[in-house]
């Protein structure tokens, strides 16, 4: 999937305000970064500006605020309004907060989060796409560009579609969907989020019992993922973190399913040298001293209190470390390869 990021486009849509961000884990969060008067902070998913406002309020700081969507950057000049050149507003991908931070003049931060995922903000605009519980085109790009969900929906081979809904939606019945979509869309055009959302629930069915998952759900979470390339840019907005921060500096990164949380775990496992080697009968190898040590080694969960009050937090897991003098590792790309073809699990 190609990487469409930073074309701003000339719609001026701001987000609704009938309901507020609640961003998850912030106490957690906020107490991860640590901000200290004078320090420099990336705010690397900036959205409703929820973690920015904490952090610009816990101390006297500054923080690159980064989204690819720039309704976000939009709304959040207001925010910006209030707290003066200690807010930089910044319109890209957090893949490239270091040429973003360098734009500004920072070489080196004292921290960086990452809020994974969909915004509620994206969720309740209709025409945005996101949803399948309300009625909108079937768009689904955070940057507001490129190839959109329909665009795949029409016009990728089943194929490729089944395995997209397999690995990114870790949906068991892909090639039964993908095949539905395919009967219909040699009639019509599929272009609706309800229209993708019958489909889906058409063909496999209503949740049994007390199961409350939309059978719609894994689905657009693949098409998001895929559309967004939203796994590439979490392995490359960790991989610039690491680069970015300084000695002692923080990283929190707040994921919300597995497939986030694999990524963020086994990167942190091996810049903290928790991976080790392979298996003890493989022979000693020198590994790289170790560029973080881990805040969370198990990754902390929200409180049943928060999530009471913010449902989305259930499935939230933040995973923090701290930066050391070490060199940066060079990326290896097969710590984050895709299942072969044979091993997706995909069933009829």
């Amino acid at each position: 999937m190609a990487r469409v990021c930073s074309d701003k486009t000339t719609d001026d849509r701001s987000y609704p305000e009938t309901r507020p961000h609640i961003p998850v884990l912030l106490n957690e969060v906020i107490e991860a970064l640590s901000p200290q008067d004078g320090e420099i902070f990336i705010d690397g998913t900036f959205g409703a500006g929820g973690y920015t406002r904490a952090l610009l309020e816990a101390a006297d700081c500054a923080v690159i605020a980064i989204d690819r969507d720039p309704d976000a950057i939009e709304a959040g000049r207001n925010l910006q309004a209030q707290f003066g050149d200690r807010l930089k507003l910044s319109h890209g991908c957090y893949g490239d907060m270091q040429e973003l931070a360098q734009a500004h003049g920072f070489q080196k931060v004292d921290g960086v989060t990452l809020d994974l995922g969909v915004s509620s903000m994206q969720l309740d605009q209709s025409e945005r796409g996101f949803s399948f519980n309300n009625d909108g085109p079937l768009d689904m790009r955070m940057g507001q560009v490129g190839p959109s969900a329909a665009d795949i929906v029409n016009t990728i081979d089943e194929k490729l579609l089944a395995r997209i809904i397999a690995l990114y939606g870790e949906e068991r019945k892909a090639r039964a969907i993908a095949r539905a979509i395919g009967r219909v869309r040699r009639d019509m055009e599929i272009s609706r989020t309800l229209e993708l959302a019958d489909i889906v629930s058409q063909t496999i069915g209503q949740p049994a019992g007390l199961q409350k998952i939309h059978p719609a759900t894994r689905t657009f979470q693949a098409l998001r993922i895929y559309v967004n390339d939203e796994l590439g840019e979490l392995v490359r907005g960790l991989a610039a973190a690491e680069n970015i921060l300084g000695d002692g500096g923080r990283l929190a990164v707040v994921t919300f399913h597995s497939l986030e949380d694999r990524i963020a775990k086994k990167f942190l496992a091996h810049r903290t040298g928790r991976a080790g080697r392979p298996s003890r009968h493989m022979p000693e190898m020198h590994l790289p001293a170790p560029s973080f040590t881990e805040l969370t080694r198990k990754g902390t969960k929200a409180t049943e209190d928060e999530i009471s009050h913010n449902p989305r937090s259930r499935s939230a897991r933040l995973r923090a470390a701290r930066r050391t003098g070490a060199p940066a590792f060079a990326l290896d790309d097969v710590l984050f390869k895709a299942p072969a073809d044979d091993s997706s699990g995909v069933r009829a």
